[in-house]
């Protein structure tokens, strides 16, 4: 099992059993390089840790734990996080700030505590075996290593892949796997029942901060300087990506105003102009004196689509990873670690999705039920799919949005294919196994709990419990962590986080403008056509390799071996879809691509 996992962990490994109980681990040496070897033992012999991640405060945990009498033999955060079980026993997390998943056995009491940090940076499966013991691991792969690991699919995790793209959170591409939820723990005892993990954080939209927009702005920008600051404690070479847009521009900026040296930046260009970025990229490190290294690529990267799966385990289809993978591979070459700039999209309003789910929201308020159920419901379903036509002019989706409640309208806002469109392409027998089943119902029920206000808050939180751990970390957790490169990400620190949960929404957003707030107090240190350029992000050109390179790949998908043994898919239905995206009849691209990383998927993970 450790061996599979060997890419997350090159400089070290370490195995400790005992009756009943075995711990692994691979390292990453980053904090205490000559130390710190892991399994860990307390400094009582009672508890050990296997942990990875980064533990931010572990120094000021240090200092406190050791007014209490706690004694340390190490300089790294491990021991520590040891020592804050001891102290606090579960409520430690409370404690820590940082991104972890990590298990302790107790000896004493033979329980094993698991626990993930707050945003699900990193990740953490696990598995109760025919023999009813447990297993766990930080990827899937390392399940599989495991004589008594059976593969079967889970059937919702279909629905789920082929709604979101990913497999959420809240389900595994394989039946009775887990994933230990951002922000929860679980405790394990010898011959007792699995038990239900417990949450121990969330974040709450319920309450805003009073007070000056300009004393507003000066607290955030002390949150920003404080997390970018406490994640640049290394004791190896450390960066940052730098894309040229407002959010790694301004982890930069904060890492120049911390660093004595030139902070080491790095950045992806292709070598198509609608998709490079470089030239922002360039004028941030050439405003901070970095030392950047760039490199441009070619846009034709569909012979990593093994690879890339080979890295999910699971089927994942945002094609940002071929790029991301790329600036990780990029990064490794002079650094270890790595600060990005993800998570301020969710965190503080970015996506254009949430700032039109709340001007939708508003209309809802505006029209009565009656209306928008049996007028604008109708005209959606029978309004053309026009992917072709201007963006103001593509109004089936809005349509059938503002039919439906404001949970509904903004999951079809996140999906990739909508509901009626997926039924479609399933066979009799995958939909008769789903029944009543939609790879929504998770996601509404998740936002009909949320702590929120208002529409936008509810976008927000969607994107912060749902996306963000199944996507977007996902992504940067597989692509980093297969280049033996650690990725943090500051502006997730979750007290910055917290704070800008609270600002009114007008803060959040003013005339449709996203992240209104941190771009205005950013004007001090980046140049007006950074903050206010449209959003670009990783840009992988799929829908032209399925109509030149890739035609053939599509048009083989309704024959695919691994795919035709499932019987999951009307296979006809697959064939014309290809044709009319080859043919430009239509644009069917993420949803060949989804098709393409499914297949590529189960063949990796060797299920017939």
């Amino acid at each position: 099992m450790t061996d599979v996992l060997a890419h997350r962990g090159p400089d070290g490994s370490g195995v400790w059993t005992a009756p009943g109980v075995g711990l692994g681990h691979r390292r990453l040496s980053i904090i205490d390089v000559a130390g710190s070897p892991q399994p860990m033992h307390s400094a009582s012999e009672r508890l050990v840790i296997v942990f990875n991640g980064e533990i931010y405060n572990f120094r000021e945990l240090r200092k406190e734990l050791e007014a209490r009498g706690a004694q340390f033999r190490t300089e790294g955060d491990t021991e520590v996080i040891l020592a804050a079980y001891e102290h606090w026993d579960a409520d430690c997390v409370q404690h820590l700030h940082g991104m972890f998943a990590f298990a302790i056995y107790d000896a004493k009491r033979r329980e094993l505590f698991l626990a993930r940090d707050r945003f699900g940076v990193k990740p953490l499966f696990y598995v109760q075996l025919s023999d009813g013991s447990v297993a766990f691991a930080s990827e899937l792969k390392g399940l599989l290593a495991h004589p008594l690991m059976r593969r079967e699919v889970d059937p919702k995790a279909v629905e789920d892949y082929m709604a979101w793209g990913y497999v959420p959170d809240h389900r595994s591409i394989l039946k009775g796997v887990r994933k230990l939820p951002a922000g929860h723990t679980l405790l394990l005892q010898h011959d007792n029942p699995l038990p239900q993990p417990q949450q121990y954080w969330d974040i709450s939209f319920a309450q805003r901060h009073k007070g000056k927009a300009k004393d507003l702005e000066a607290e955030l920008l002390h949150h920003l300087q404080q997390a970018v600051a406490s994640r640049m404690v290394s004791d190896v070479p450390l960066g940052a990506f730098l894309s040229g847009g407002v959010d790694s521009s301004s982890v930069v900026a904060f890492m120049a105003e911390a660093s004595r040296q030139p902070v080491k930046t790095c950045s992806i260009g292709f070598d198509v102009a609608s998709a490079d970025e470089t030239s922002y990229a360039d004028q941030v490190a050439r405003l901070f004196a970095t030392d950047h290294n760039a490199r441009t690529v070619s846009t034709d990267q569909f012979d990593a689509i093994d690879t890339i799966a080979g890295m999910f385990d699971e089927p994942f289809a945002d094609a940002s990873a071929l790029p991301t993978w790329r600036v990780c591979q990029l990064a490794r070459e002079n650094v270890t670690v790595a600060l990005s700039g993800d998570g301020a999209d969710e965190a503080m309003a970015g996506y254009r999705r949430q700032v039109f789910h709340a001007h939708e929201e508003r209309l809802r308020s505006l029209l009565p039920e009656t209306v928008r159920k049996n007028v604008l419901g109708p005209l959606g379903r029978v309004y053309p799919k026009a992917d072709w036509a201007p963006r103001p002019l593509r109004a089936k989706t809005t349509l059938l949005s503002l039919a439906g409640s404001g949970e509904r309208g903004y999951a079809r806002a996140l999906s990739v294919v909508p509901p009626e469109n997926r039924f479609d392409l399933y066979s009799p027998d995958l939909a008769g196994k789903l029944g009543s089943y939609r790879a929504e119902d998770p996601l509404l029920d998740l936002m009909a709990q949320a702590p929120v206000r208002t529409g936008l808050d509810m976008a927000q939180y969607a994107d912060l419990k749902f996306w963000l751990p199944g996507d977007i970390l996902t992504k940067v957790d597989r692509t980093s962590m297969a280049t033996s490169l650690e990725a943090r990400e500051p502006l997730l620190d979750h007290r910055l986080v917290e704070f800008a949960a609270g600002l009114p929404d007008g803060l959040r957003v003013k005339r449709r403008q996203g992240k209104w707030l941190l771009k205005k107090a950013m004007e001090r240190y980046l140049p007006q056509d950074i903050l206010y350029r449209p959003k670009q992000g990783f840009v992988t050109p799929i829908a032209e390799w399925f109509r030149g390179p890739l035609s053939n790949k599509a048009r083989s998908i309704s024959k695919s071996a691994m795919l035709a043994r499932t019987g999951w898919f009307d296979n006809a239905r697959l064939a014309q879809m290809a044709e009319d995206h080859i043919a430009g009849r239509a644009d069917h691209s993420r949803l060949l691509w989804q098709l393409v990383m499914l297949d590529r998927s189960l063949a990796r993970l060797g299920i017939a």
